[in-house]
């Protein structure tokens, strides 16, 4: 019996087969996904300074024509750090859309910058739709937060020209669809409903808003309120491109935040149904502003199956 042993031993480590310990049977249901980082869709040069803003792309790894959702990430108008909101991306590539996340400027930048990089990464996006894949014809766009107020204005902004500055102008960069979650639609009343002491905060020229309109305080110069001028706010404002034939909207926003008023969406809302545009409006309860209510589950099932719905 030693002999037999031994000599099936010997015949295994000379044939190489070895008998596994478990055997898996695996069904083919997911396809892989590429990522590409740090592509640069713009370079700016003011005489004095250089920089290049980027982009992270994750597409699906097949031969199909697919859908585009470009991601304009939030932060304040401070920041616009593209490697964010990483299960809602990969859920939209996993569902078959390319997901271009891009960067923006941010503040000391002022109003338009931010608006006119969006414009740009979408041209950037359609002008190479053939080396991602993608069908240029279906591109939407998605922002959280400052990152809602570009989406929004990406969408209410179709079709008009002052934010086209730039490369690929031949190419348009309207898009088909936008999702905004806890996004900024009126630059004058973010903090509306919340107590005095907010309010005076949003009100001051060191507020965000009022720094990405007017600046900062500089050589003798005095800051300006973001109520100041109520026309230009709202010339910079989403809510200030109302207009018919707006592309379809998903409005998200939580019932619980305490930096963005709620009010801000409900009010894009109305303001997107009272010209006949397609908008659906959706309040999570209890969700607060970027806490993680938003990486659940049927949330992000939520924008998924809307953008494949609408796009």
């Amino acid at each position: 019996m030693k002999k037999y042993l031994l000599a099936l031993v010997v015949f295994f480590m000379i044939t190489g087969n070895v008998m596994a310990q478990e055997t898996m049977k695996v069904e083919i249901k997911n396809g892989m996904l590429k990522a590409v980082n740090g592509v640069v869709y713009k370079s700016i040069y003011t005489g004095k300074t250089s920089r290049q803003l980027t982009m992270n792309i994750l597409e699906p790894d097949n031969n199909e024509l697919k859908p585009v959702v470009v991601f304009y990430p939030g932060g304040g108008f401070m920041t616009a750090n593209n490697d964010r909101f990483v299960e809602m991306r990969t859920a939209l590539a996993k569902a078959g859309f390319v997901v271009v996340c891009a960067e923006y400027r941010t503040l000391p930048d002022m109003y338009p910058a931010l608006v006119e990089d969006a414009k740009q990464a979408v041209r950037y996006v359609k002008t190479h739709a053939a080396e991602l894949g993608a069908d240029s014809t279906r591109v939407g766009v998605l922002g959280n937060s400052a990152g809602g107020y570009v989406a929004q204005m990406m969408g209410t902004t179709n079709g008009e020209s002052m934010y086209d500055v730039g490369d690929f102008l031949n190419v348009s960069s309207d898009v088909k669809a936008v999702c905004t979650i806890f996004g900024i639609s009126n630059l004058l009343n973010i903090g509306e409903g919340y107590n005095e002491d907010i309010l005076k905060v949003h009100a001051s020229p060191s507020s965000t808003e009022s720094l990405l309109i007017y600046g900062p305080s500089f050589a003798g110069s005095i800051g300006k309120s973001i109520l100041s001028d109520s026309v230009k706010a709202l010339k910079a404002s989403p809510i200030g491109h109302i207009k018919e034939n707006i592309p379809p909207f998903l409005i998200m926003h939580g019932s619980a935040d305490k930096l963005v008023s709620p009010k801000q969406s409900e009010h894009l809302y109305n303001a997107l149904k009272a010209k006949q545009n397609k908008v659906d409006y959706v309040i999570v309860d209890g969700a607060g502003h970027g806490d993680l209510y938003w990486y659940q589950q049927p949330v992000i099932d939520k924008v998924v199956n809307w953008f494949k719905k609408n796009l």
